[in-house]
């Protein structure tokens, strides 16, 4: 969950800081190719700089502190809650890289030389393995660093590429019935449910080749989920009263999907808020028909979310 508050807090961050300097270019995906200004590249350079300092101050205060720390070392969580973490990892990056490029999109950074400011994404995530690392709790992920790796290769190699994103990672959410079994590492309410209950989630790679037409914005999604997780590794624990719980009866499995997805950034529109809103908006994965396969069947929706 560490990877989703950073992100949260890193986002607001950085758009609170743009908007209030310049609101005048509040649309972020809209480069501003008259100018090359030094002052807007120091100013996202700084705000980067204190957002990563706040936020890993903020994230040492709410999740370490309370921890005994120890020597640097490693922890394999690779096999855990199906790599759903390491999705939700990769995601993380993919959009901390985003943001480095509406960055220097608005600081007017030469458009060959933007996907170098994409590398955010990993320099500001990576460090979290050192915290790990040196934590008694928990230990660094090799795993978590090739997802942050993979997301931050996705938003800078296709900006290098094409000089845009022609494959969008999103996330969608639907409810399930485990976070009530085991609510404090799951979840005891919405809020938390949507960053901590992996068996609600599904992460998409979303490609949308139209751009013209009625048809503007519609594209495929490939998503990938899993469910049946109580625990990381198995469905065994033990609860608060140290006593041994055992929901082995409940099936782990992944889930492959096959559905329709709507660009909203392709919306035609002259209103700067609404583009920006579209542009905020579309790291979630609208409903649409799709087809999963799953424990060697196939199930169709109507709509899935």
């Amino acid at each position: 969950m560490k990877h989703w508050i950073i992100l949260i807090c890193l986002s607001i961050h950085f758009f609170e800081v743009r908007a209030h300097l310049a609101p005048q270019h509040l649309y972020f995906t809209q480069a501003d190719t008259s100018i090359n200004s030094p002052k807007r590249q120091k100013i996202c350079l700084w705000t980067g700089l204190s957002g990563t300092v706040l936020t890993h101050a903020g994230l040492y205060q709410l999740w370490y502190k309370g921890y005994s720390s120890s020597r640097f070392h490693f922890f394999n969580d690779n096999h855990e809650w199906l790599q759903m973490d390491k999705f939700g990892h990769a995601f993380s990056s993919y959009y901390l890289g985003l943001v480095g490029i509406e960055a220097a999109k608005w600081a007017g950074v030469e458009e060959n030389k933007r996907w170098k400011w994409a590398l955010f994404g990993s320099i500001f995530q990576n460090p979290i393995e050192i915290w790990d690392g040196l934590s008694s709790a928990w230990g660094a992920s090799a795993g978590d660093l090739v997802a942050n790796t993979a997301g931050t290769l996705m938003s800078a190699g296709q900006e290098y590429l094409w000089h845009e994103q022609k494959i969008k990672l999103k996330y969608s959410y639907t409810t399930s019935s485990y976070a009530s079994i085991r609510p404090n590492t799951l979840g005891s309410n919405l809020s938390e449910r949507l960053l901590k209950d992996y068996n609600a989630q599904t992460y998409w790679a979303c490609y949308s080749p139209l751009n013209k037409g009625s048809f503007r914005g519609l594209g495929l999604a490939l998503g990938y989920g899993a469910n049946g997780m109580v625990g990381g590794e198995d469905n065994i624990w033990l609860d608060q009263n140290k006593q041994i719980q055992d929901r082995s009866d409940i099936s782990r499995y992944r889930q492959y999907y096959l559905a329709l997805d709507f660009d909203l950034t392709k919306i035609k529109t002259k209103n700067k808020t609404l583009k920006t809103v579209f542009f905020l908006l579309n790291c979630i994965k609208l409903p649409t028909p799709a087809i999963e396969f799953s424990q060697g069947n196939f199930k169709g929706y109507w709509l899935k979310f």
